[in-house]
């Protein structure tokens, strides 16, 4: 064996490591490479927070799920534990890690594959995720349901429109910007046009500014799809790591917020398409129920797709 040989690196180079299996995901993809990319660790049994949140700088995807597996009795009774953690913090929810760590399960868990319904237990609390027995095409398809949302503040439009390096008149004039959250908050923000959206380039700093003063983590800009596209509505999401192919957090927000105002009948199934300009196209399936004045049962659904899987080496050095 070659000193140049991977496995004689690692077993020289450091006196003791630790290994991890991973696997890598496409989330709300209706085929490989495309959608958002999730990158699963099964068993993070052993893995401190910071290692987690290491791991999670080294894969530099939106985010990076840990799985800590429990006894199969309590995984029925409370769901299988998972945090969720970006190239810079851990979150208490986010869709597509969700949506995709879900999937994963249901190909690959001892006792829970191919279940119906796949509870995650998150810090937000538990969410299901549940799968048709017919699953036709690449992947498998699942839904969450998501937290019955919450509407918060209705944003002054000129402060939002610096914030995102636009001018009034690039923001739909007959919508209010309205922050909703099912388990993350985020300020929905129509725009005037598919043009508008497409040159949409959000200042950070100008945009964490505003929002560490607001009740909304994240921006959510979305605007009527174009007719031939298969779509209903296009959106984009600009954050601190980049841009997000497909967020399932926010597009559960953007289907409450559509019901709520009328842009969307409840229990209307509706089509976002997301990471259209980034070459990652990502389809999301949501809709939402109106009870009077109430909107809950909140869905959003999608496609996942394994792509990769490897083994992590983190050493221990003597």
């Amino acid at each position: 064996m070659s000193n140049t040989d991977p496995a004689t690196y690692v077993s020289t180079s450091f006196g003791e490591e630790q290994s991890y299996d991973y696997a890598v995901m496409d989330v709300f993809a209706e085929k490989p490479l495309e959608g958002n990319a999730l990158a699963i660790v099964p068993d993070a049994r052993g893995l401190s927070t910071g290692e987690m949140q290491a791991i999670a700088r080294e894969t530099n995807l939106s985010e990076t799920t840990f799985i800590l597996p429990r006894a199969p009795e309590v995984e029925r009774e409370r769901g299988v534990q998972v945090r969720i953690f970006t190239v810079s913090e851990e979150l208490e929810f986010a869709g597509h890690p969700t949506l995709g760590t879900a999937s994963w399960l249901y190909g690959n868990h001892p006792t829970l594959r191919g279940a119906g319904e796949i509870v995650l237990d998150l810090r937000i609390g538990p969410i299901p995720v549940s799968f048709s027995t017919q699953q036709g095409g690449p992947g498998v398809f699942g839904t969450m349901r998501q937290n019955d949302p919450t509407f918060g503040e209705i944003h002054d439009r000129a402060a939002v429109a610096q914030a995102l390096g636009l001018s009034i008149g690039d923001l739909d004039p007959s919508l209010p910007i309205q922050t909703v959250s099912t388990g993350m908050a985020f300020c929905i923000v129509p725009l005037r046009s598919l043009a508008v959206a497409a040159r949409l380039a959000i200042p950070q700093p100008a945009a964490q500014a505003y929002l560490a003063h607001s009740d909304a983590k994240f921006f959510y800009c979305t605007t009527r799809a174009d007719g031939g596209s298969g779509a209903d509505w296009h959106a984009r999401m600009q954050f601190y790591t980049g841009e997000d192919p497909a967020t399932g957090s926010a597009s559960g927000c953007a289907i409450a917020y559509l019901v709520r105002h009328e842009l969307a009948a409840g229990n209307q199934p509706i089509v976002f398409e997301q990471g259209i300009e980034m070459h990652r196209p990502s389809r999301i399936y949501v809709q939402a129920t109106r009870d009077g004045d109430r909107i809950c049962d909140v869905r959003v659904g999608g496609r996942t797709i394994p792509i990769a899987s490897g083994r992590l080496f983190l050493p221990r050095c003597t």
